[in-house]
């Protein structure tokens, strides 16, 4: 078998076939097939795309290409739920100890694997290593004892799990091959079957800070998803939800621990990220079969906040994890810019529009996210959002406040051409 051929054939538009999918992963996962022809490969499949078996085989491939998890010593169900991306998304923090104390007395726990930030989106890991002492990574066993005790655990994908999508995932970032649906349902999906998860609820974001900025495309990527999973014996769901701009009020990895914080602390009810993360738990808990139907499943998450369980479960998850959990009362304890600066509206009138992926750009370059993998983080780093598209606000009022080494590296003129008035 050549990689020529194969190449050849996809570009010619032909389907692949599941052997020849699976020697071209061996061969990316050893090293034995060159870079150059990896990258050829996943132009032609951008430009001609996958049938839902090549997909499949494809997704299946880089499942095995490395470590599997096995959850079985755990009883019961195990549920995951993954993002596509956007800026300001902390649910996981929220969501996975509302699934925990709801779904602890229906043999529901919710394991979840989560990756660091690059470039405009933030990453869940990145957001827990900003409490003190946190440990990001478990091994195999601590995972499976914190989703004993605990029933929520998280961890950050360790290097031996399919090692074949970190390979092809630096290659289409270098190659303009990123938004490609059988490319990021393949990376998605074999991370999650190689996860050991038995039911999966997806969030597909769409919009403006989304990789799909329109509902067709956010759809097929949804279906693709949906379709992979089910041929592998999995429960799923997906939604398709809006990222037009910054979800909740923070943008940066110590912030958005407070707000997700305070939010469990019952603050916040009727912001979008509490409405969307308190849904997604919701219909985890649908599909976990902890409760029959969405009226039943709120009832459940509404609980869970005003007991206090919530908060009291994301607090025993942060200590078995090794973090400080008084960090999580006393938001002093967690890492604080030493410079903060308010950028003012300069105009009246009513918000039409707020540039997200811009702003996360903008928290990116402060040091709350990486350019590239090897960059370092500034925790405290971040970006307060003051207002909502809909809102009216007067000159002088506060738009962003940004937290900062060095207030020189903000240009407040460049700052503002994020938000757009309705004329």
């Amino acid at each position: 078998m050549r990689m020529y051929d194969l190449i050849y054939a996809k570009k010619s538009g032909q389907a692949l076939g599941s052997e020849a999918i699976s020697w071209w992963i061996k061969g990316v996962t050893s090293g034995s097939i060159p870079d150059e022809q990896s990258t050829a490969l996943l132009m032609a499949i951008c430009w001609q795309g996958m049938n839902t078996e090549e997909t499949l085989a494809l997704t299946l491939a880089m499942r095995d290409s490395g470590h599997r998890m096995d959850l079985s010593a755990v009883p019961g169900i195990k549920i995951d739920k993954h993002s596509t991306g956007g800026v300001g998304d902390k649910t996981t923090m929220i969501l996975g100890p509302i699934v925990a104390c709801c779904g602890k007395d229906y043999g529901l726990s919710c394991a979840m694997f989560s990756g660091r930030g690059l470039g405009h989106t933030g990453g869940t890991v990145d957001k827990l290593a900003s409490i003190p002492g946190f440990r990001v990574e478990l091994s195999e066993t601590d995972f499976l004892g914190c989703l004993k005790q605990i029933g929520f655990a998280n961890s950050a994908q360790t290097l031996d799990i399919c090692p074949a999508d970190r390979k092809l995932y630096a290659l289409r970032d270098i190659s303009a091959t990123v938004e490609s649906i059988p490319l990021i349902t393949a990376s998605i999906m074999s991370k999650k079957l190689a996860g050991g998860a038995d039911a999966l609820v997806l969030d597909v974001k769409c919009g403006t800070g989304a990789f799909m900025k329109n509902q067709p495309d956010a759809q097929t990527l949804a279906d693709s998803l949906v379709d992979v999973g089910k041929a592998n014996g999995m429960k799923i769901k997906a939604l398709i939800t809006p990222m037009n701009e910054p979800l909740g009020w923070a943008i940066g990895n110590a912030l958005e621990v407070m707000e997700a914080v305070e939010i469990l602390k019952d603050q916040h009810s009727d912001s979008d990220l509490t409405k969307l993360s308190f849904r997604l738990a919701a219909e985890m808990l649908v599909l976990g079969g902890a409760t029959r139907d969405m009226d039943s499943a709120n009832k459940l998450v509404l609980n869970s906040i005003k007991s206090g369980y919530a908060f009291e479960t994301f607090q025993k998850f942060t200590a078995f994890c090794g973090g400080d959990p008084k960090a999580l009362e006393d938001f002093s304890k967690l890492p604080q810019a030493p410079e903060k600066l308010i950028v003012n509206s300069e105009q009246t009138g009513t918000i039409k529009s707020i540039d997200s992926r811009e702003l996360g750009v903008f928290a990116m370059n402060l040091g709350a996210g990486r350019k590239k993998l090897s960059d370092i983080l500034d925790p405290a780093a971040g970006i307060r959002v003051h207002i909502k598209v809909g809102d009216s606000v007067k000159i002088g009022q506060p738009l962003f406040t940004f937290y900062c080494r060095d207030k020189s590296e903000i240009i407040a003129n460049d700052v503002i051409k994020c938000v757009k008035f309705v004329e």
